[in-house]
């Protein structure tokens, strides 16, 4: 007994060496793994954002320890020159493993990590202060709200506190992002005055809420209402909530609200960022990082003119063959369809609730129509949503939300129903294919549920040429695969296709080639035939994300270009099949990757 009681303290010893060593490797050195090596960075980054902790679910078991839930991120200057810092870092790591030592997946994780980090500093060094953080799409004071709105859980009665104690955060975060404006302000950096127009207005509609109207207080209320707590618990907590917005959220707003009228006469004049300090510079490294391709934004412009020329020429076919008169532009033609009243919903007071219903319907059926096109499903299921209604005036069409890790949370889509002309019949099934199936919902879920990636290959690196052309590509893959039940609904897909290869032309239009915002409107209302609301929307959005639009028909342009070479290469043995779990089984990587995955795998072959 003596003997075996001391080879156990033996062994113990031992274990508690090599983990020691271990720990030392990982993180006082270069560490053996470049996959061990990513995973402690990403973690690390993890637990340097409260938010997306909450966002992935995991952690939430540990909260009581970790009290993530009560946190936000706080933007300051000191914060960020840690992290650039922490990215050279990264990089110089990165760089001393050696390829020929790495196995082939990780040779893609090494060339990802370098690309990503490298475009990090790039934009640290050179452009640290060249977006807009308050914009009316994607602004701090939307996000912060949301955030609390969408993902911050409210299971129990200590997520509720957490809730409150989290909100009291919103004023010190307003208050480091006024240093930030002011910083951005010393070189001369101002949104477009439209921008100013509707944060202004935003901020004005937030602070003046009362608890009734507050989308903070109206969810918090809702969420209470499921738990098992008392009464006297629920008006505490809704006293505290109460206090807090005016204590601390409307006050930090207040501060924002200040500064964007008092620089109201500073706003840019112009709309593309050529305008701004070294701007055309900066547009070359945004469209670098979004496509991850090496195009030059006049190469980007001229693809879009001759996509938007093809589109066109096909819809028209599809005009013809449905008994119209083509003897107008296609832009109209697709207006005059989008007002038809036979292709939109009547606008009852149950118009969003019929149209939500729908669409669920529209996901059940594509769920089953593209089972012979893949390999392996989600597990994670999806289900659409209407956009909230705070902030759905100046949302986008659609969008995906991801399900969270530990599967608490589905995948989301979320789809603006604000403008009833946002909804045409024709075009719903196109934005189910785009969002849910078998676009975002599938590649994002998969992507979360694949065991064979790394915990960075899952979480790490994003890039919407990659996503986003994916989705893109599965609106023609629904085409191709009798997904449109009518031509009606191939009309709906072209009519994306064409939105789509509008963005490489108005997106390259005003920050490279100087167009006006009413211009590019002007532009994408002749040849999209969208609402007016849309097509507002969209244009405003480019100017304050320039080159992301982008990203969208390069990526399906490339991964269509991919298909068609593997057709070619291989013949009777392609697998569409095959094709798409070799696209998707890799994660999200950026367009030269996954150019280099294809090829390898037509040479296996």
């Amino acid at each position: 007994m003596k003997i075996l009681s001391k080879y156990a303290a033996y062994i113990s010893i031992s274990l508690i060496g090599l983990l020691f060593i271990y720990l030392v490797n990982l993180f006082l050195m270069k560490p053996y793994s470049i996959d061990h090596y990513l995973a402690k960075e990403l973690v690390a980054d993890l637990l340097d954002s409260p938010e997306y902790m909450t966002y992935i679910g995991i952690f939430d078991p540990l909260n009581p320890i970790l009290k993530h839930n009560q946190k936000i991120s706080i933007n300051s200057l000191e914060n960020s020159k840690k992290n650039y810092l922490s990215l050279k870092q990264r990089l110089e790591t990165l760089q001393k493993y050696n390829p020929k030592k790495l196995t082939q997946l990780q040779k893609i994780t090494q060339k990802i990590a370098i690309f990503d980090t490298q475009n990090d500093i790039e934009q640290y060094e050179k452009f640290r202060f060249h977006t807009y953080p308050f914009n009316q799409i994607s602004g701090n004071h939307l996000n912060a709200v949301e955030f609390m709105t969408d993902t911050h859980p409210i299971r129990n009665y200590r997520e509720a506190t957490d809730y409150i104690k989290r909100v009291k955060k919103f004023n010190r975060a307003a208050k480091e992002d006024l240093i930030w404006l002011n910083e951005q302000k010393q070189l001369d950096i101002f949104a477009p005055k439209f921008v100013f127009d509707h944060v202004i207005r935003q901020l004005e509609e937030l602070i003046s809420y009362q608890d009734s109207e507050n989308p903070l207080m109206q969810v918090f209320n809702r969420k209470l209402n499921k738990l098992d707590i008392s009464i006297k618990q629920k008006e505490s907590l809704i006293t505290k909530l109460s206090k807090t917005i005016e204590h601390d959220v409307k006050p930090g707003y207040q501060l924002i609200l200040e500064y964007m009228k008092a620089n109201y006469k500073n706003a840019n004049e112009y709309h593309g960022v050529w305008s701004l300090p070294n701007g055309e510079a900066f547009y070359a490294s945004q469209l670098k990082a979004y496509t991850t391709t090496d195009f030059t934004a006049e190469e980007i412009h001229q693809i879009g003119l001759s996509e938007v020329e093809r589109i066109g020429k096909r819809m028209g076919e599809i005009f013809t063959a449905l008994g119209y008169e083509v003897n107008k532009p296609i832009g109209q033609m697709m207006n005059d369809l989008n007002e038809n009243s036979d292709f939109l919903y009547a606008d009852t007071p149950d118009r969003k609730t019929i149209v939500i219903a729908d669409y669920n319907q529209m996901v059940k059926e594509a769920e089953e129509d593209v089972k012979p096109y893949f390999e392996r499903f989600p597990i994670s299921p999806v289900e659409v949503r209407a956009v909230p209604e705070y902030s759905e005036k100046t949302a986008a069409g659609g969008y995906y939300q991801a399900p969270s890790l530990d599967g608490s949370r589905p995948g989301v889509f979320y789809a603006n129903l604000y403008d009833i002309k946002q909804t045409p019949t024709f075009g719903m099934r196109t934005l189910t294919f785009h969002e849910a199936v078998p676009g975002h919902h599938f590649q994002i879920a998969l992507n979360l549920e694949n065991d064979d990636l790394t915990l960075y290959r899952k979480m790490g690196y994003r890039t919407s040429a990659f996503t986003e052309g994916w989705a893109l590509y599965s609106e023609q893959l629904a085409v191709e695969a009798g997904m449109t039940k009518n031509l009606y609904d191939e009309l709906g897909v072209l009519q994306s296709e064409m939105f789509r290869a509008n963005r490489l032309v108005v997106d390259t239009g005003m920050h490279h080639k100087k167009w006006t915002r009413e211009k590019a409107m002007e532009y994408m209302k002749e040849t999209t035939g969208m609402s007016d609301t849309e097509v507002r929307v969209e244009i405003e959005r480019y100017i304050v994300w320039p080159g992301q639009a982008t990203s969208y028909k390069i990526g399906m342009l490339k991964i269509l270009e991919l298909r068609e070479k593997a057709k070619d290469a291989l013949n009777e043995k392609f697998d569409i099949k095959k094709f798409h779990t070799i696209v998707l089984d890799q994660g999200i990587v950026p367009l030269f990757v996954l150019e280099d995955v294809i090829n390898n795998w037509i040479d296996s072959h």
